[in-house]
Order: C-alpha cells, then sequence, then structure tokens
C-alpha cells in the first residue's frame, strides 16, 4: 500500500488522554470502537448474519473487541495479519455484597484482581468504575473519577518495623478502603449510589462489574519530559497502539493481508473466559468473515496458515536499582524502541521466524528495536501470545515495551516508545 502515515509525540499526548478516559475494560473498548467509528468502521452484531461487504467491522463483547478491515476484491482465503493485546489490568474489584465497616468508618469490600502489587494501592485517592447491568439487560457505563475510596496505610507508630522487615500485607483484611463515616452498614448503599451517580432510578441496576482506579492523571514526567506516568499501561498502551494502527491502514485496498485487532479481556486472570484468547471469540470471527465472503473450511484453512500474529504486551525495561533481576546481556531500555519477547519454554511465541517478521517490520518503519529475555534464575512471565499461537494454529511473536512499576496502580514508561510501538505495529499491518 502507499505509505502509512507516521506517528509522533502526539501519539503519546493521546495516550494520555485514552488512558484517562479508560478506567476499566468496558470504557477502553468503548473509546477504542469510537475510534475505528470515526475510521468508518461498523459495529456487527455476533447475533446477525454476517455479509460479505469490504471495509472495517468490529465485534464488541464484554471488555473485548475485534476489528478487521477487508479490502475490496480480498479472496476468501486471504490470511490475516493480527495485532494482540488485553485490555484488563490488575486491581481491586468490588464484591457481590460490597457494603461493609467497623469502628465508625464505612468500607467497601473488594477483591484482587491479577497480580497487582498491593503497596500501590496504599494512601491513593481512588475512583471507581466498570459497568452496570441493568433490570432489561442493556449495559451502562460508570465512571466516578473523583476522590472517593482510600486504602489507609497503618502509621510507623503502630508497625515500627515496617522499614526495617518490609511491609506485610493480608490481602483479606488491610486491602477493604474506606470511602465514609457511620456506625451502621446499610445493605445495598454503595449501589444506590451509582445508581444516582450514573442518573439510574433506585432499583434499576440488577448486576454490576466495578472496579477501583487511582483519579491522579497520567502526565509526563522527567527533566525533559522524555517519561510517561499512568495507570494501566499494561496493556492499553498497546491497545491504544493497536486502534491506532488498524485505524491508518484502514482504507487501503492494496492489502495483502487482512488487518486485525483483537483485544481480549481477563489475560490477567489466565484468559479462560468468553471474552478471553483462550476462547473462540477470535477464531470465530476469523472464521465467519471467510464464510461470509463465500469461503469453505478449506478457503479458512488457507487463511489461517498464513496468519500472524503479534502479540504486544508491556514488557520489563532493566531497573536501575534492581539489575541483578534482570538478564546480564539483555537490558531493554526506555525510549529504546518496542521489544522482542523471547522464551524457549514457550512462555512467549517467539521464534526465529517470528524474530524475522518482527525485525522486518522495523525496518520498513525506521523503527529500532530491542530484546527481552528473563533472567534464568527468575521465573518468566506469559502473555496471550502462545495461548493465541496453540488455540488458533498460527504464528505469533511476542512484543512490547519496556516499562518500569509493571503491575502498580501507576506505571512509567519513555513516552517515544508508544509511537514507535505504533509506527511498527503499522507497518506490520500494512505489508
Amino acid at each position: 500500500m502507499s505509505t502509512p502515515p507516521r506517528f509522533d509525540r502526539g501519539h503519546t499526548d493521546d495516550l494520555l488522554t485514552f488512558l484517562a478516559a479508560s478506567p476499566s475494560q468496558y470504557h477502553a473498548v468503548a473509546n477504542a470502537a469510537a475510534r475505528l467509528e470515526k475510521a468508518g468502521f461498523r459495529q456487527v452484531q455476533e447475533t446477525d448474519a454476517w455479509d460479505g461487504t469490504y471495509g472495517g467491522k468490529y465485534v464488541l463483547r464484554g471488555g473485548a473487541i475485534v476489528a478487521w478491515y477487508v479490502p475490496e476484491g480480498a479472496a476468501p482465503h486471504t490470511p490475516y495479519r493480527i495485532v494482540g493485546a488485553h485490555t484488563d489490568s490488575p486491581n481491586l474489584r468490588v464484591k457481590p455484597q460490597p457494603d461493609t465497616g467497623a469502628f465508625g468508618w464505612r468500607q467497601v469490600a473488594v477483591e484482587i484482581y491479577g497480580g497487582t502489587l498491593l503497596n500501590t494501592w496504599l494512601d491513593r485517592d481512588l475512583g471507581i468504575a466498570g459497568r452496570l447491568t441493568l433490570k432489561d439487560g442493556s449495559h451502562r457505563l460508570i465512571n466516578v473519577d473523583r476522590p472517593l475510596l482510600r486504602v489507609p496505610q497503618l502509621a510507623v507508630h503502630l508497625d515500627r518495623s515496617v522499614n526495617t522487615d518490609g511491609l506485610k500485607l493480608d490481602r483479606q483484611r488491610h486491602l477493604q478502603p474506606i470511602w465514609g463515616l457511620g456506625d451502621d452498614v446499610a445493605e445495598g448503599d454503595l449501589i444506590r449510589f451509582v445508581e444516582q451517580e450514573a442518573g439510574l432510578a433506585e432499583g434499576d441496576v440488577a448486576g454490576w462489574d466495578l472496579m477501583l482506579h487511582s483519579v491522579e492523571a497520567p502526565a509526563y514526567l522527567g527533566r525533559d519530559r522524555e517519561l510517561v506516568a499512568g495507570p494501566r499501561m499494561d496493556n492499553l498502551l498497546s491497545v491504544h497502539a493497536g486502534t491506532a494502527a488498524l485505524a491508518a491502514v484502514s482504507g487501503a485496498d492494496d492489502l495483502a493481508f487482512i488487518p486485525v485487532l483483537a483485544a481480549f479481556d481477563h489475560e490477567e486472570d489466565g484468559s479462560q473466559a468468553d471474552t478471553g484468547a483462550d476462547g473462540p471469540l477470535l477464531g470465530n470471527v476469523m472464521e465467519r468473515s471467510v464464510f461470509a465472503r463465500g469461503g469453505t473450511y478449506e478457503d479458512r484453512a488457507r487463511a489461517f496458515a498464513g496468519t500472524i500474529c503479534l502479540s504486544s504486551d508491556t514488557g520489563h525495561a532493566v531497573h536501575p536499582n534492581y539489575a541483578e533481576r534482570h538478564d546480564p546481556t539483555h537490558h531493554p531500555r526506555a525510549n529504546g524502541g518496542p521489544i522482542l519477547k523471547v522464551n524457549v519454554n514457550a512462555r512467549y511465541a517467539t521464534d526465529g521466524a517470528g524474530r524475522a517478521v518482527f525485525a522486518a517490520a522495523c525496518e520498513r518503519a525506521g523503527v529500532p528495536w530491542q530484546t527481552f529475555v528473563s533472567n534464568n534464575a527468575m521465573p518468566c512471565g506469559t502473555t496471550i501470545g502462545p495461548i493465541t499461537a496453540a488455540r488458533h494454529g498460527i504464528q505469533t511473536v511476542d512484543i512490547g515495551v519496556a516499562i518500569l512499576s509493571m503491575h502498580s496502580a501507576r506505571e512509567l514508561c519513555g513516552a517515544d516508545d508508544p509511537y514507535l510501538l505504533a509506527n511498527a505495529l503499522t507497518a506490520f499491518l500494512a505489508e
């Protein structure tokens, strides 16, 4: 295709807006969908019959989105180029019976989601956001983005050893936030409050998926503003870049592949959900697209065999205070460009052939890149990459942006890396 647009620091500015507007995975997919709508995409319902028309389409399911662009004249066996990501982040989530408290404090009962750094949620002003399900089965997004809750840490006077022996948190007892005063626990109090905030009548809400978030805004950091600090960069940074890349290549009819964005929910708890990478959502979308264009099972097999996925998730930049925790010969740095994530035990899906695909995309984009591998003495994390490769039988490569403070309530990356990633993803999708 003709040369796609190149992203610059303006993309990072927009990332800050996207992070602030996406306190939950439900908000993230709604915001991604709105951006794709502006690029000409239209939503299709999974319950409807699909036609074989060309152009940009997307499916929303809970906190997941799959979007794709079919160029005019694409054959049923045309392979896909997929950017994979996930929309969920480790945090504190509201329990089914949320109203609790003790000793004159009103509290909200929360459950810990994913492998969050617990201490980062202490003494931080928190809001509440997520999805409400109404009695008629419809959904409403809610975002109370102001200081509402707080998890207070025990004073040092009552824990004299905290600075010598380390902070020890009981996941059940010590993470319940306060949000007011009162001796009586009023059942239904939180949901009544949320209904009022959403402009709903009392009793309208039949179910909820609510979570806490820091209300501190994302911001540039550093002497020269060369860093970005913000929440949920793992992995909304990749969702944002993938959305921008897909929108950038849409409209071109000389693509050799069908470009796709697949942003899943539930990566942080194993991906085993109907909206997770281990579910059928992506495979169903690709198959239905093949069949809607008149394809056969043979066309489906040919399309999948030629498909490549870049699984984009944040990785670890070398930490200056803990360099011994990193591999001694692999030190990804902030603003050094996206990283290729490698693990020979298939915790990442990258192999030598995948390395070549990623390197070629970065070369076309004029983007520097780095390699990450874990220290042999440290366990290696994983991503949707191996799950996607195994479930769908498609070549998958694990990449991402190197950050610090992963799984913190507030993470840190280089200010150039988000747009360098977006440029690499655009080159990958546009081949």
